[in-house]
């Protein structure tokens, strides 16, 4: 199976099946096995004389061959007895406390499946409204996603990893300002991405300048207006912050409802791309364009014969799913079997073009953008055709929008999902995104930092003779290849990076395959943090234009520019927001008590109180895996040049007690930086002993306090005998954080929003990428879309 290591690390970490203990039971030869057979099963419930062997190989070699992948839930529960395979739900939120409440437990069953769902809140009444059971004003929206969140994080709390969320409210609605800001403060709502469902009467306004009406959604009546360039400018404020929110054209959603007898459309999928009726699931996967060239001369070509094969096999596999699938709710059963949609994408888009020498920026490659994504419309939809003289059509067949044409199984077929895990395993670019970096650093888990290059660049460096280490380390300080001297302007051309394409670009790109997938492009536009307003709006204005569903933007360095939420700014209009500290900001007289006498390298003094000093800007450290009763434990202990400064600890997805052994940590953090002898804090938790630790064998130590004391004595006695490096006194300005996450520690658990912000992985501190409407870790495979 041509896999790198790195995919195989990420399919060891994330998807084979484990034991108790954590260890893993499977190959991943196996794991692709009991993928194929259990889908390839299905065929057996159309015609009992079905060869499912044959159709399990066929499957096999797809997988193994990287030449399609399925969304992850599929690769990981697949012949499994939870077997819950679709990776999008959207469940309805009606205006009763009934109603929101069956919702949040519908949506807890679904976050402990594995899956993601969204919801419009626009069917609630606004803030204010009177309710007429019981005399009261209603809370509004805003105040219920806040129960949503708290619920989302009590399934987290509970041993499931936390599900995706994403919450849409009409731009009519009259709590529209409040639901636009809501996500500021980026403490708030965290499990939630966020997105304005505009309608083409408000963007019709905000051409004209004019005002838009807003709408109860109980009564139906106008209760107000608004100026519509306000409102979109508020959009594009808090998006230019903070990421969110982003847009979805609701119209145009709904005038390619597949089936509009059932409803309307009101929300998609947590990352935007598959828009759905409530109650309904999606299961998606991509086809890797990258092994759909072939050679012709000197150069490569699209093997138009092979991606047909690989386009009718993907439909086969995805068909199957709907069937052989545990769906969590009984009602997501019926709805999603109404009307049988399937999401067939890409992935290696980029990398396609690297290998054509096309650039991604021009007119060329949006023209081969727009020619791959033909193929695989048409010949995906020939391929349910097909089906479905075996099969039959989707039983809404006859009052959908296909009913005076060839019968269909599937309601719709295409989707252009985010690929960010599925693209780690395939070796290739995500989705139908620019390649986000060419070369960058790996971290290991013992610290030595490794260069890892894109291979077709280094194929292209390597025939002209230039490829270096040297060279590809001055494209990671620089980040892109536009101003590296010694590279021809050939390769300079081809070889752009996300922020080497202009946001018009990127918006021409995801309009070019919109106009060939039946649901929606999943996408992210890159901005360079020096971005204005005004492009954002831009990018706004073009996607509505050019005929995309919605769109996501991301500022790089965003999170730096996020304004205080306490009413104050500090200087000027705007204030920034520090990456969140350990302990709180330090007092405003400190120059008074450090001219006092008071060591500002060991402490600071205050009424006779002992303040921890600073935690300093730069660390180096050591990762520690202890294996522990009930998993593993991952200990970070790092030092600058006035010695050990803080400890971080990290639980394996295996289980363990992750807010014990964090406040720990946080409290010998503490304790370290307010001048505690770090002999007399070994002293204290060497020793302490927990059941599930001591009643096994093999086990190193007696509990987790225990593992943290003894590896800070390691790490003690290391500094005594000379055999670490010293602390750098200055950041290296290129390097990326060693170990560390964007909040200062590692947390494989960050919420959405948290990691929509986030520019370092919260599992191995790597740089984060976001891209496809996700983010995703090139070095480990983590995704805030789970």
């Amino acid at each position: 199976m041509p896999i790198t290591q790195n995919a195989l690390t990420v399919l060891e970490r994330r998807y084979l099946i484990r034991d108790e203990h954590g260890q893993p039971v499977e190959t991943v030869d196996q794991l692709f096995h009991r993928v194929a057979d259990a889908i390839a099963a299905a065929d057996a419930m159309f015609d009992p004389d079905a060869d499912t062997a044959a159709t399990a190989q066929i499957f096999y070699d797809m997988m193994t061959e990287l030449d399609f992948l399925p969304n992850s839930p599929t690769l990981m529960n697949a012949g499994r007895p939870l077997g819950q395979l679709s990776a999008c739900f959207v469940l309805p939120v009606d205006d009763s406390m009934e109603d929101i409440f069956d919702a949040i437990k519908n949506a807890a069953l679904i976050h402990k499946s594995g899956g993601g769902t969204g919801f419009a809140f626009s069917r609630l009444r606004p803030k204010g409204s009177t309710v007429n059971s019981t005399g009261g004003v209603a809370s509004g929206p805003i105040s219920f996603m806040k129960v949503f969140n708290a619920a989302t994080e009590a399934v987290k709390q509970g041993g499931t990893r936390r599900g995706a969320n994403m919450g849409i409210l009409r731009v009519d609605h009259p709590d529209i300002m409040d639901f636009i800001t809501c996500k500021n403060d980026t403490k708030e709502i965290t499990n939630f991405n966020i997105s304005v469902g505009l309608t083409e009467a408000f963007m019709s306004a905000v051409e004209s300048g004019g005002r838009y009406d807003l709408v109860d959604p109980a009564s139906k009546r106008v209760t107000g207006s608004l100026d519509a360039r306000e409102v979109f400018n508020a959009i594009v404020d808090s998006a230019w912050r903070t990421g969110e929110p982003g847009i979805i054209f609701l119209d145009r959603l709904n005038r390619d409802n597949p089936c509009p007898g059932q409803g309307e459309i009101e929300s998609t999928n947590p990352c935007g791309e598959q828009p759905l009726l409530p109650y309904e699931a999606c299961n998606l996967g991509s086809i890797n364009l990258v092994n759909h060239l072939k050679k012709v001369g000197a150069g490569w070509a699209l093997d138009e014969e092979k991606l047909e094969k690989t386009i009718r096999n993907a439909v086969h596999f995805l068909d199957n799913v709907i069937e052989v699938n545990q769906y969590p709710l009984p009602e997501i059963d019926r709805v999603t079997k109404l009307g049988r949609k399937i999401g067939l994408g890409v992935m290696g888009f980029a990398d396609m073009l690297l290998m054509l020498g096309i650039p991604y920026n021009s007119d060329e490659g949006v023209a081969m953008g727009r020619k791959v994504m033909e193929l695989v419309q048409t010949i995906g939809h020939r391929a349910s055709e097909e089906l479905a003289e075996v099969r039959g059509p989707f039983p809404l067949f006859h009052e959908s929008i296909y009913k005076d044409g060839k019968p269909l199984r599937n309601a719709t077929v295409t989707t252009i999902a985010p690929t960010g895990t599925l693209s780690i395993i395939a070796g290739v670019s995500s989705g139908v995104e620019p390649v986000f970096a060419y070369a960058y650093i790996r971290n290991v888990m013992d610290h030595t930092h490794l260069i890892e290059t894109n291979e077709i660049l280094k194929e292209a460096l390597t025939r002209r003779g230039i490829f270096s280490d040297e060279l590809m380390r001055r494209i990671v300080e620089e980040g892109t290849l536009a101003h590296v001297e010694g590279i021809p302007e050939d390769l300079k051309e081809v070889f752009v990076c996300a922020h080497d394409v202009s946001p018009i670009w990127h918006v021409k790109m995801q309009a070019a395959f919109q106009a060939f997938t039946d649901n929606a492009v999943s996408k992210t536009v890159n901005f360079p943090n020096s971005a204005t307003r005004e492009e954002v709006a831009e990018v706004y204005r073009l996607s509505y234009e050019l005929g995309c569903k919605g769109t996501t933007i991301y500022r790089d360095g965003s999170r730096d520019e996020q304004v205080l939420n306490i009413g104050k700014v500090k200087g000027s209009q705007e204030a920034k927001e520090p990456a969140e500290p350990a302990e709180a900001p330090l007092p405003d007289h400190m120059e008074q008590v450090l001219s006092a006498g008071c060591d500002s390298t060991a402490c600071i003094q205050r009424n006779g109180s002992i303040l921890p000093r600073p935690r300093p800007d730069v660390t180096m450290g050591y990762t520690e895996k202890v294996k522990i009763g009930c998993g593993k434990l991952f200990i970070t202990v790092n030092y600058d040049e006035h010695g050990i400064c803080e400890v971080f600890t990290n639980t394996g997805r295996a289980g363990g007690c992750p807010s014990q052994s964090e406040a720990t940590a946080r409290l010998v953090s503490i304790a370290l930086r307010s001048g505690v002898d770090s002999d007399e804090i070994i002293t204290q938790l060497k020793g302490i002993r927990c059941p599930s630790c001591i009643r096994q064998p093999g086990i190193p130590v007696t509990s987790c306090p225990d593992a943290i004391a003894k590896a800070i004595q390691k790490v003690m006695k290391a500094s005594q005998k000379g055999t670490i490096p010293p602390a750098p006194a200055a950041p290296a300005p290129a390097a990326p954080k060693p170990v560390l996450g964007p909040r200062g520690n590692l947390d494989p658990d960050m919420s959405p929003s948290e990691a929509k912000l986030a520019k370092f992985c919260p599992e191995c501190g790597s740089p984060l990428e976001h891209e496809g409407g996700c983010v995703t870790c090139r070095n480990c495979g983590y995704s805030k879309c789970g």
